[in-house]
């Protein structure tokens, strides 16, 4: 089963200083237009083709009027195919970006194979062009189809980019789609494909390619490292669950990694034995998401040379029920030692990554972000256009905050104060799993979690509420989202949060 990531490496992207010509527009199969809401004559001035566009423009609406989107042939051998849009002025990132995936759904369904994008004077050129790079390689990404007839793959395979002075971030666009389609490929393979053997050998793979450490913990190193919080989810099923460590480490660099990303890898998840019902198991083939945005943020930061070591850890397993499942009332102990009491079998996410966190932990990274499809009380708060935050370090949560306003990837933090540490209170261990009635279950989760990782270690929790959004999110046109790549890779590599986790707290 190969892994398409390369894919987008495969496109040709170049960034042309002067304004388009009419001779290389010669040479394309469609062109994406990008005008400012109101449109005079001085902007046609500036473009090829002005003369004919500006009369086309005219006859449809008034020269000055706020514009529609339109479509037109250019009248030259090719007959290129115009999408002529409009870049609202004063527009954030997220709105930005929702635009430009409409653009590139429109542009790309003749399947254009050569395409221009020009930023006509009076729009912000380097965030749209950045955006509809974005939208148009994201686009382009093939993900899973086991129809007998599948959809036509997109022939995209060069983009030309007119209308910015300033250089674009073409190999930081180019990388997060590598690791968002990645994340979102993987999520989207069925059930009976990706069992959790299967994704540790695609991901040793991927490992091999891109010259990764590995390091397996099977269900027998796991016991020897006490690890009975991550075994008690997995002792229902075929025992092929365990945890991947894959590891990056920058040429002439210290080995220790700076940076530990964790994620829940559940393959599928019945509920165990608080067994889901129909409606709620449908798309639990889904349940491991929050690893594949692990693994793609790995793939995003290798990719564009990161000058600090990554691990990444993912929990792989299935929630399965059998005659050795886990109850509720059981009472297990994770490798640091905690002893919790099982409430609920289908919160086992907190239980698999309750023993990677703590294993991560102990190689004493920078920072710790973990990424988990976690609870149901995160999508009820925020719906699916936002996922949720949580940390113990106040100055991280704020530019990761910032980091999904300007990615397109939304994030909100949510309180993780100690007295909610009264409702895991157990009379028989040291914490309950979680509670019955599930009030604040998103809150009591990361309350739960945090308990594995030393109040030393800065720590981000983010729940993947927004992990599936119906008619796609930001620049992404899929239903699967592979939600937090992108934010991840923006939040260190702009907005220094690995930095910021080497500094103390400030005082609240």
């Amino acid at each position: 089963m190969p892994i398409p990531y390369p894919y987008a490496e495969k496109i040709t992207i170049n960034q042309h200083e002067k304004p388009a010509t009419v001779r290389q527009l010669a040479g394309r199969d469609a062109l994406l237009l990008i005008l400012p809401e109101a449109v005079g004559r001085a902007v046609w001035r500036d473009l090829p083709y002005a003369d004919f566009l500006a009369a086309r423009a005219k006859r449809r609406r008034g020269v000055d009027d706020t514009a529609k989107d339109w479509e037109t042939e250019l009248p030259n051998p090719r007959g290129t195919r115009v999408l002529i849009v409009h870049a609202k002025a004063g527009a954030g990132s997220f709105e930005r970006l929702s635009a430009a995936r409409d653009w590139a759904k429109r542009l790309l369904d003749t399947a254009p194979a050569r395409v221009a994008v020009v930023a006509a004077p009076g729009v912000a050129a380097e965030a749209v062009l950045e955006a509809a790079v974005l939208a148009l390689l994201t686009a382009a990404c093939p993900l899973p189809s086991r129809k007998s007839k599948p959809p036509p793959a997109a022939r995209l395979q060069d983009i030309a980019c007119h209308g910015a002075a300033a250089p674009l971030r073409l190999d930081s666009l180019r990388a997060q789609t590598q690791g968002n389609h990645l994340a979102r490929w993987l999520t989207l393979l069925p059930g009976n494909e990706l069992r959790p053997a299967v994704y540790r050998r695609l991901a040793e793979e991927l490992a091999r390619a891109q010259g990764w450490e590995t390091e397996y913990l099977d269900r027998r190193a796991l016991a020897r490292r006490k690890a009975g919080a991550f075994l008690a989810v997995t002792q229902g099923g075929d025992a092929s669950g365990g945890i991947l460590r894959l590891g990056y480490r920058p040429p002439g660099r210290r080995n220790t990694p700076r940076l530990a990303l964790v994620g829940k890898g559940i393959c599928f998840d019945t509920g165990g034995i608080n067994l889901k019902t129909a409606k709620s198991m449908y798309g639990m083939h889904e349940d491991m998401a929050g690893s594949a945005v692990a693994l793609g943020t790995l793939l995003a930061l290798t990719r564009l040379g990161a000058d600090f070591a990554v691990d990444c850890w993912l929990a792989l397993a299935e929630n399965h029920i059998g005659p050795q499942s886990y109850k509720p009332n059981d009472v297990v102990t994770a490798s640091d030692g905690t002893s919790i009491e099982i409430v609920h079998t289908d919160a086992e996410g907190r239980m698999v990554l309750a023993d990677t966190l703590a294993l991560a932990a102990r190689t004493k990274p920078q920072l710790i972000i973990d990424y988990a499809t976690l609870t149901g009380a995160c999508v009820y708060a925020l719906s699916t256009r936002y996922s949720g935050v949580f940390g113990n370090h106040p100055d991280l949560l704020t530019r990761l905050t910032e980091a999904g306003r300007l990615s397109g990837e939304r994030v909100w933090p949510f309180p993780m104060d100690a007295d909610y540490d009264e409702l895991l209170k157990s009379d028989i261990a040291d914490i309950k799993q979680c509670t019955v009635g599930g009030e604040a279950d998103h809150i009591l989760a990361a309350r739960f979690l945090n308990r594995f990782v030393p109040a030393a270690v800065p720590w981000l929790h983010i729940d993947l509420a927004a992990h599936r959004h119906e008619g796609g999110l930001a620049h992404v046109p899929s239903d699967v989202t592979g939600f937090g790549v992108t934010l991840t890779v923006q939040a260190l590599l702009g907005y220094g949060l690995l930095e910021a986790a080497t500094q103390p707290p400030a005082a609240s």
